[in-house]
């Protein structure tokens, strides 16, 4: 009897791994006709409402477009509609492009990501930690406790200013660092003659940490930073609508910028402003902002994240490099995050939120666990959704970033309002 109980456990075991391997070929899609209904009705409310100009949304599943719309106006004024070739400007979702620039160079053996940074930066060593100003107006600095890594520039460690110590932050806005005529080696340069906000490590603070990424793919391949980025994601990946400086055959596709205020009330942002960092030439390429793009070129880079660093035949990072920079990165030993928290229950990865667990609340933005995603200033949004091979682009151009609540609301109208209260494991 024992022999045949033996003899049957690695059948039974093939058996339920036949069933779990069927009942995830049967899986539900996310986007039903009826989501794809409630996403149409969630971004016309919003433009319906005046709460925005302009929208569109692009989702793929499976690797197939399941959903696009757009609604509103790309430029109201000029009466020219949001579509599929209006080009926005991303800023912050340059980040992820930069980091995955970043790791190929990991890939190629070139660092390791807990090596110090000034064993490739060697400005960056010694650096001192802003403690105060002194009873005579001077910075009191304290030696950091030990030096910038590479895995800190990755995850917003490194201890960079963030603009909320005022001492500080008047500090680089005096030594220019970033300004538009420096070389990405001048921009650090500049940098490193700066105290440190906190001890490396110690906070996860936002920054120009990704400007420091830029810096290393100049010099560890020594190719220009947007060189860089053209011959290793854009070419490869047919983005051909991804840009620092956007042609000006191409600058009619450009959307406008529009100003929220506090009151709800919506006027254009002026086009100088606007447009000054992609209309203009500017020696500086940055790695944290700068990009413009479509919604289906950035659909490419994230359809490559999701199929582990692979579009087609052509591959740009490994599987196991993907899985690490959508693994979190942040100890629970790292409290102080800054705004992190309200981007719902996340960890840091390398140059992505990382979805860590479900909402607690149904006020929190939805998601699925292993979920990766980041987003830009004038509230555009994207994520990979590995669980459900699932990608989604939003894109608006609106400031002050997302004070209107519209990637809660598009969230919810892909996967459904989450209810806590239906969670069998509370």
């Amino acid at each position: 009897m024992k022999k045949s109980l033996i003899f049957l456990i690695p059948v039974l075991f093939a058996a339920v791994a036949f069933q779990a391997f069927n009942a995830d070929d049967e899986k539900s899609p996310v986007v039903t006709t009826s989501v794809k209904t409630r996403i149409d009705a969630t971004l016309k409310s919003f433009v319906d409402s005046s709460k925005i100009v302009g929208v569109s949304a692009l989702v793929f599943e499976n690797g197939k477009e399941v959903y696009f719309n757009a609604f509103g106006y790309a430029d109201k004024e000029a009466n020219k509609p949001m579509d599929r070739n209006t080009i926005v400007r991303i800023y912050s979702m340059t980040k992820p492009v930069a980091g995955v620039a970043l790791m190929t160079l990991y890939e190629k053996g070139l660092f390791k990501l807990d090596d110090p940074l000034s064993k490739y930066a060697p400005e960056f060593a010694d650096m001192k930690v802003f403690k105060g100003m002194d009873a005579n107006g001077n910075p009191v600095l304290e030696p950091a406790r030990r030096p910038i890594t590479i895995r800190d520039i990755t995850r917003h460690t490194a201890g960079f200013s963030s603009g909320d110590v005022p001492a500080l932050a008047d500090m680089v806005r005096k030594a220019g660092v970033t300004n538009s005529a420096n070389t990405l080696t001048e921009m650090a340069k500049r940098l490193a003659s700066l105290p440190l906000q906190f001890h490396p490590g110690e906070e996860w603070a936002y920054g120009p940490s990704v400007d420091v990424q830029a810096y290393l793919v100049e010099k560890l391949s020594g190719k220009p930073f947007d060189v860089y980025l053209q011959e290793t994601i854009f070419n490869p990946l047919g983005m051909k609508n991804t840009y620092y400086l956007i042609p000006e055959s191409e600058r009619s596709r450009l959307a406008a910028v529009y100003n929220r205020s506090n009151e709800g009330v919506l006027t254009r942002q002026p086009d100088a402003q606007a447009n000054a960092m992609n209309t203009i030439p500017r020696t500086l390429k940055q790695g944290s902002a700068g990009l413009a793009s479509t919604v289906d070129d950035y659909m490419k880079f994230a359809q490559m994240l999701v199929h582990k660093g692979q579009s087609g035949k052509v591959r740009i990072l490994k599987p196991e490099t993907v899985e690490l920079m959508a693994t979190n990165q942040l100890s629970q030993d790292i409290t102080k995050r800054m705004w992190l928290p309200s981007k719902g229950q996340v960890g840091f990865g390398i140059d992505f939120a990382v979805r860590i667990s479900k909402p607690k609340t149904k006020e929190e933005n939805n998601g699925t666990i292993g979920e990766f995603f980041w987003d830009g200033a004038f509230s555009t949004l994207f994520w990979v959704d590995p669980t459900n091979d699932l990608t989604a682009v939003l894109f608006t151009q609106l400031t002050p970033f997302d004070k209107v609540k519209l990637h809660k609301s598009f969230r919810d109208a892909v996967y459904g309002a989450y209810d806590p209260s239906k969670e069998v494991n509370k």
